[in-house]
């Protein structure tokens, strides 16, 4: 694997998180969001990664990959809903409430989706570190060269 391969996964990483880190913000902007176009409450989402190759396959690559030892990135492959069931709550004036006066929620825990942008925040903040430690060793390389 050579330096720019590197910066190639590194940066494929840092698109996925920021997806990752957006679809994570969406969910808790609508823990509360009881009607969507669709009808009913919103749904959780899930982001699915993925690997995918950083560039197109030389020879080495292609013998890499025959050996499994390729590079690979990191993509969003979908995004998923979450298929658990609102939470019902008794809520009779609220204009969204059924005939029993219960209100269906999204099973959102704010807690849970808290911890979600964090982890994609530091994976991109570790990231970004990465691809800075590639570029201080690629001056370096070309220091020693000149």
């Amino acid at each position: 694997m050579n330096l720019f391969n590197l910066l190639d996964v590194s940066g494929s990483a840092l698109v996925a998180e920021r997806e990752r880190a957006e679809i994570v913000a969406s969910n808790l902007a609508n823990a509360d969001t009881t009607r969507t176009p669709s009808g009913g409450p919103y749904q959780r989402q899930e982001v699915v990664f993925a690997t995918t190759p950083v560039s197109p396959p030389t020879f080495e690559q292609a013998f890499g990959a025959a050996a499994d030892n390729a590079v690979r990135g990191v993509r969003v492959a979908e995004v998923v809903t979450d298929p658990a069931a609102p939470i019902q709550r008794f809520d009779p004036s609220n204009p969204d409430a059924n005939a029993q006066g219960y209100v269906e929620y999204p099973d959102i825990n704010p807690a849970e989706e808290t911890v979600d942008l964090m982890e994609a925040a530091r994976a991109y903040e570790l990231n970004v570190d990465a691809i800075n430690a590639t570029k201080s060793m690629i001056t370096q390389a070309l220091t020693i060269l000149s």
